[in-house]
């Protein structure tokens, strides 16, 4: 590694640049630009979410605050805040979302080795929404009632390693379940869901594809059971049942049998009704894979407190979209270069470290690679550490 290049210089060279060029050759994205080009506002971007810059105003005086340097960064010029927000405005966003999907394939081949907590040949991912408010008389586009406006994030998680290998972006009024219909099923894989996503038309979609499902019954399933398999109630698992729906439309959307697990959870004491169409599973595996299902939140939950998703440097879909796909990039990216330097620290700590460092020049493995203590250090009970792989 050249001892010579800044930290955040280093961090760049981790991309995939030449398929970053292909992609603005694809959608035109620098035909009429005469300053700061799609891969410059990439940077630009990218340096704004490691260093946690509030406003372009913010990111204009951080920049300028150190012109030596600002070269061998990868920016050709003087960042201009007036500059940037047109960039954000104008440059087509499906650049940084194609690009960002690049990086995630890669960082899915270096986690496709992580092991869960419990035994599972097939791969599983949690399915989920989360919505980011926005302020209705700036994002009109995005109107979500009368007094507010709102996106919503569609995320499929792969549970190995916790790496998003689907988001799709739509309108806060778009219900969930209607993502089911832009995904391509994965024969083989395991798709883990709350209740939002029950609609029998779409699981069997799924089924008849050769996938699988773990979801939550609703409380007026109406069902008739074919077969019970033995249960361990130790385990506080109630029953193990096939089972046929009954109702007159349920039965012809999902014509097939299905399994019921009743489970009791020992912490609320509430039973859980799940309903899956593995039949091979153990009935405590599709127990663990609900409970799983939880990371999706606690990511959800992480780059909202961590990334600029909340805070936008503009107002327009295009910048708004653009702003979210750049950050799903830099968390990627950092997942990737903690995998390949082998580094043992979170990903929460080496965002921390890089958001101090980014204009240091020294070795990007020395600066990521925290000292040894001999002391133990005790865990805050309240902190997540969904990102400690």
């Amino acid at each position: 590694m050249n001892t010579g290049k800044t930290l955040f210089a280093q961090l760049m060279d981790f991309l995939p640049w030449t398929s970053f060029a292909r992609l603005v050759t694809l959608y035109g994205g620098d035909r009429y630009a005469k300053s700061l080009r799609c891969a410059e506002q990439f940077r630009v971007m990218a340096f704004a979410q490691l260093t946690y810059r509030e406003s372009l105003r913010d990111i204009e005086i951080c920049l300028s605050a150190q012109p030596a340097k600002l070269y061998h960064m990868g920016f050709r010029q003087t960042i201009k805040r007036s500059t940037l927000a047109d960039a954000n405005e104008q440059r087509d966003w499906r650049i940084y979302a194609e690009f960002a999907q690049r990086l995630i394939m890669q960082a899915r081949k270096l986690y496709a080795g992580e092991s869960l907590d419990f035994e599972l040949e097939n791969t599983a991912y949690a399915l989920d929404s989360t919505t980011i408010d926005l302020c209705l008389s700036l994002f009109t586009w995005a109107s979500f009632c009368t007094t507010k406006a709102a996106i919503k994030m569609h995320t499929l998680l792969d549970l190995r390693g916790s790496i998003p290998s689907f988001i799709h972006i739509s309108e806060g009024k778009r219900h969930d379940v209607n993502v089911l219909d832009l995904l391509i099923p994965e024969p083989g894989a395991i798709y883990v869901m709350d209740r939002a996503y029950l609609d029998y038309t779409r699981l069997h979609a799924l089924h008849l594809a050769g996938s699988f499902f773990v979801t939550r019954a609703k409380s007026n399933l109406d069902a008739q059971r074919r077969y019970s398999s033995p249960t361990d109630r130790s385990t506080r698992m109630i029953c193990d049942q096939t089972i046929i729906l009954k109702g007159r439309c349920s039965r012809v959307a999902y014509p097939a049998h299905l399994r019921r697990i009743r489970f009791k959870d020992p912490q609320s004491g509430k039973t859980l009704v799940f309903l899956t169409n593995h039949f091979t599973l153990s009935a405590s595996t599709v127990c663990a894979l609900y409970k799983a299902r939880w990371q999706v939140e606690l990511f959800f939950k992480w780059i909202k407190q961590h990334l600029r998703i909340k805070r936008f440097f503009g107002t327009s879909e295009n910048a708004v979209k653009s702003q979210i796909w750049i950050a799903m990039s830099v968390y990627v990216l950092v997942a990737i270069v903690k995998k390949r330097l082998n580094l043992n620290a979170s990903l929460y700590t080496l965002l921390q470290i890089l958001s101090l460092t980014l204009f240091e020049k020294m070795p990007l493995q020395q600066a990521l690679t925290l000292p040894n203590t001999s002391k133990k250090q005790k865990k805050d009970s309240n902190q997540l550490f969904l990102f400690d792989f």
